[in-house]
């Protein structure tokens, strides 16, 4: 599809997104199944479910602006998921295991963050604001997760630390 206006553009990196966040749904319940901790289990099974309320709120952007999305590649998250499986088939350690789940996990959220900050300007730019409002929830989504991960990951490592000194 040729760009030729930012109108164009905004259409494709909306597309992207959206597709990213069907794609996401998918790689959190996969990554959710691979997880031996439980709550690292809990966390990726509700953030599949917020990725799904996502794609809602996607599409109801493009009814607003009034398109649909167009095709897209989506090879990301395909390289993503199979460089995922590779290392974590070679992590032994569960604790490592549990970090590298959560980390990786992180990675693909930051990513997302960077597309809905874009497109959240872009909207406003395009004088979509009911979209831009839609966004920045999927957004504020994205950052509640990467807090939710934070916190987990330290009490990973706290209860780690406190093995140690108990031994």
């Amino acid at each position: 599809m040729p760009i030729n206006d930012p109108k164009a553009l905004f259409l494709l990196l909306l597309s992207n997104v959206r597709h990213g966040a069907v794609q996401g749904k998918k790689i959190y319940q996969e990554i959710s199944q691979l997880a031996q901790d439980p709550d690292v289990k809990e966390s990726l099974e509700a953030r599949a479910l917020i990725s799904e309320q996502a794609v809602a709120k996607l599409d109801r952007c493009f009814e607003i602006i009034g398109q649909k999305p167009v095709q897209v590649t989506g090879r990301l998250q395909e390289i993503f998921m199979e460089d995922f499986r590779k290392e974590l088939n070679e992590i032994q350690s569960p604790v490592a295991r549990r970090l590298y789940v959560l980390a990786k996990a992180n990675h693909l959220t930051h990513l997302r963050i960077g597309e809905y900050v874009a497109l959240t300007a872009a909207a406003d730019i395009s004088g979509h604001f009911g979209v831009g409002v839609l966004l920045e929830s999927c957004l504020a989504d994205k950052l509640a997760f990467v807090e939710r991960n934070r916190r987990l990951l330290r009490s990973i490592v706290e209860a780690k630390v406190q093995e140690r000194i108990a031994a």
